[in-house]
């Protein structure tokens, strides 16, 4: 690489005007794209076209309603929903919400359709009409109606009667951000409107569209901040490391451009963003400085040792380049791996951080040379006596205590690997948001004071058209919704036997004796026919009954209790239906809540799969470039511990590894190579070029690359941290985890890595 590297950097100081030019042109043409970008609001984005369980709930969506809704949530202050007042604004409100765009259905207490017969007519009205002429009897009558009614009970109503919600259901033509927003906006100004004229009443939304919503809101919210604050980490990080304006000012400038390249090709290439890929560009602006601070740093010594700038910037180039390289090339085969994960966004942020790493060495190694070799301003040499004697004392101890840090280091790898296997799979998708996030708060006001917010569906069969009216059907039927009502974690069923042991109890005479199912499939049918030709338009049983009547949607409602403890509770229930109902009516469950609890599951397995796979990629690109087949493989050590390390931390702290956890040691693979190479080339070439012993060359390397190894560390866990600060926890734990992994790989890679060098290179 030496005589490559002196030529390269000669022809670029030759053509400087020509490379800067060049760069800048480059940097222009890709960020206009900026502008093509999209944020795509759609939760289901998470997922990709050939997900099973995401085939499964669309298709179960083709047959009955569409399960995308907009809940309302009304909670009086005085605690009372049956009250004229309050129950008058709940019949304006579920008016005025069927002007929804694209709203489908809107079912509240007020509009549920109670019915009774006169004789053999059946009459089915709302719950609550001409609120005005009601007396205080009529409202209690209609109060315990509701509160004993299990459609509504645990779902539109709590309870102790103190808070209700309105459901509004979302039937799309086209899913778009654009409809997608309208609808969201239309929701909150309707909500404003009301909480301006009743002070004494609380109004919440939620509901999945509004949790769509903010996964658009805060993908855009952390592009905003996150970015412009991590831009601040880094010049003060870099000004306070190099304490020269101008040094600063050039890696900002490699940054941004590498930064503004890498989003600029995402909006040619139609990426979208949203929450998971947005942290993108705080990624790159992270990443974007180590190239950069290498080259700049070894510039700055070989100065202040008596070079004039240009043979300062040839020989800092020819001391980098193939460090610089490689560890390029290591980075975007980590990040490149994401493209395994189940989960699309995942791949976008691969892509986008790997085109991010691959601009940033192009303008490091071509760019920053040209720039720093025609800028007007002089240079204000400083020396840096404290970071050497630092490194040097840190030399000094790894070779005289080499033992007991081999010793202790693997003692603290077995415990803490162990811990890592310890790690619990769980995610959960609706705490995704931070609590101050007004999704978030609805939705906990939803789970404390009426019911879960996780759904489980489940289509059942009959075996033949007009199936469903048979008693035998319907008894199995009725056993299993008993079954589930009895279950601890169920909190509400909603099924067709109710509304059939309700018509037959209305059919004769209300007796409370008689509200059981119909025993013949004639009189079922005649109930169901009746009642349905009795429901006004939008309110029919198209959301759990099919067209030829051949199947039937159960609809459960669960506790808030994570994706692991779903996927459990959906195959207890299918074993419970495998052994107690025919065939036809066994079924797998499936709801947006159960997709995401499969596919953070798959995606650990492919993820730690596809990890391997990067780190074998990586010692081969090793082995061949450094062309030692010891060194190669002493290297994945210290490449391998950090993620280790740090999941055995998080298991002690934490415990459970969700869907943005999965993808963190692939993320983080090529990155903790970064110090490893660095540490490595240098040590190689003082035992190669300058026929140095061990000792020596370990003291060569950390005076040589250690300042620089630990000004980068700082500033990409600096970086990462910034991420804590999204209210998008997937990212802000995907930070953490990766700052602990950056920071064990630099206390690895000053005490392992030299450690083993000391014992394991004879040569």
């Amino acid at each position: 690489m030496t005589p490559f590297s002196i030529l390269l950097t000669t022809r670029i100081l030759a053509h400087r005007w020509l490379v800067i030019g060049f760069s800048v042109v480059l940097f222009l043409l890709c960020s206009m794209g900026l502008p093509r970008l999209t944020i795509d609001s759609d939760n289901r984005a998470f997922f990709s076209k050939d997900n099973p369980q995401l085939q499964q709930l669309e298709a179960i969506e083709n047959i009955y309603l569409k399960n995308e809704n907009i809940l309302f949530i009304i909670a009086p202050k005085d605690g009372q929903v049956f009250t004229p007042e309050v129950l008058k604004v709940i019949q304006e409100m579920t008016t005025a919400l069927w002007q929804t765009p694209a709203s489908s259905r809107v079912d509240s207490i007020t509009n549920f359709q109670h019915t009774w017969a006169i004789g053999d007519d059946l009459i089915v009205e709302d719950l609550f009409e001409d609120i005005d002429d009601l007396s205080a009897e009529d409202i209690e009558a209609r109060k315990h109606v509701a509160l004993h009614e299990p459609i509504l009970l645990h779902r539109i109503i709590s309870s102790d009667a103190a808070v209700t919600n309105i459901v509004v259901n979302i039937n799309f033509v086209e899913k778009n951000p654009e409809i997608i927003s309208d609808i969201a906006t239309h929701a909150r100004k309707l909500r404003d409107e009301y909480r301006s004229a009743y002070p004494d009443i609380e109004f919440y939304l939620t509901g999945s569209l509004m949790f769509d919503t903010a996964f658009s809101e805060v993908g855009q919210k952390d592009m905003r901040t996150l970015v412009p604050l991590m831009l601040l980490v880094l010049v003060v990080t870099i000004g306070l490391i190099f304490r020269t304006v101008i040094a600063t000012l050039m890696t900002l400038i490699i940054i941004i451009m590498a930064t503004g390249t890498a989003m600029g090709l995402a909006g040619w290439l139609g990426i979208s963003i949203n929450p998971a890929s947005a942290s993108a560009p705080t990624i790159i602006l992270t990443l974007a400085v180590a190239d950069s601070v290498h080259i700049l740093f070894m510039m700055y010594r070989l100065m202040n040792q008596g070079k004039d700038r240009q043979q300062a910037i040839i020989e800092s180039m020819q001391f980098n380049l193939q460090a610089v390289f490689l560890t390029s090339i290591t980075t975007v085969v980590g990040f490149l791996t994401m493209n395994f994960s189940d989960s699309p966004p995942f791949h976008n942020l691969g892509n986008i951080v790997a085109i991010g790493i691959t601009a940033a060495f192009y303008y490091s190694i071509f760019f920053l040379p040209a720039l720093v070799s025609v800028l007007p301003l002089s240079f204000k040499v400083r020396n840096y006596p404290r970071q050497f004697i630092i490194m040097e004392a840190i030399a000094n101890r790894v070779i005289q205590y080499k033992t007991p840090i081999l010793f202790i280091t693997l003692c603290m790898v077995a415990v803490l690997g162990y811990s890592a296997a310890q790690n619990r799979l769980n995610d959960n998708w609706i705490n995704y948001f931070s609590k101050n996030i007004p999704v978030r708060v609805a939705t906990d006001v939803l789970e404390e004071r009426i019911s879960g917010a996780d759904f489980l569906e489940y289509n059942i069969s009959a075996g033949k058209p007009q199936g469903i009216n048979g008693p035998k059907f319907l008894m199995h039927l009725d056993s299993f919704v008993q079954w589930l009502r009895a279950h601890p974690q169920v909190e509400q069923v909603v099924s067709l036997t109710d509304v059939m042991k309700n018509l037959n109890r209305v059919m004769h005479g209300d007796d409370e004796a008689w509200y059981r199912l119909p025993e013949q499939q004639d009189l079922a049918a005649q109930y169901l026919l009746l009642y349905e030709m009795s429901l006004p338009y939008g309110l029919d049983m198209n959301n759990i009954i099919n067209i030829d009547k051949s199947a039937t949607r159960i609809v459960i409602t669960t506790k808030n209790m994570g994706t692991r403890a779903l996927s459990d509770l959906d195959l207890e229930i299918q074993a419970w239906l495998q052994n107690n109902t025919p065939a036809s009516m066994h079924s797998q469950g499936t709801g947006i809540s159960i997709v995401f609890a499969y596919l953070s599951e798959r995606n650990i397995i492919n993820m730690l799969t596809a990890a391997f796979g990067a780190l074998l990629a990586i010692s081969i690109i090793l082995i061949i470039a450094l062309k030692r087949i010891d060194i190669g493989v002493i290297s994945l050590l210290p490449n391998i511990i950090p993620a280790t390390m740090a999941f055995g931390l998080w298991g002690l702290l934490v415990g459970e590894i969700g869907l943005g956890l999965s993808v963190v040691v692939s993320m983080t693979l090529g990155i903790v190579v970064d110090d490893t190479v660095h540490f490595i080339t240098k040590y190689l070439r003082a035992r190669n070029n300058f026929n140095m012993d061990q000792e020596q060359a370990i003291k060569h390397a950390f005076t040589t690359v250690g300042p620089a190894m630990w000004t980068t560390t700082v500033a990409l866990v600096a970086g990462f941290l910034v991420l804590m600060l999204s209210d998008y926890r997937m990212s802000a734990d995907m930070g953490l985890l990766s700052a602990i992994t950056i920071s064990i790989a630099l206390i690895m890679d000053f005490l392992l890595l030299p450690a083993i060098l000391l014992v394991a290179d004879r040569r």
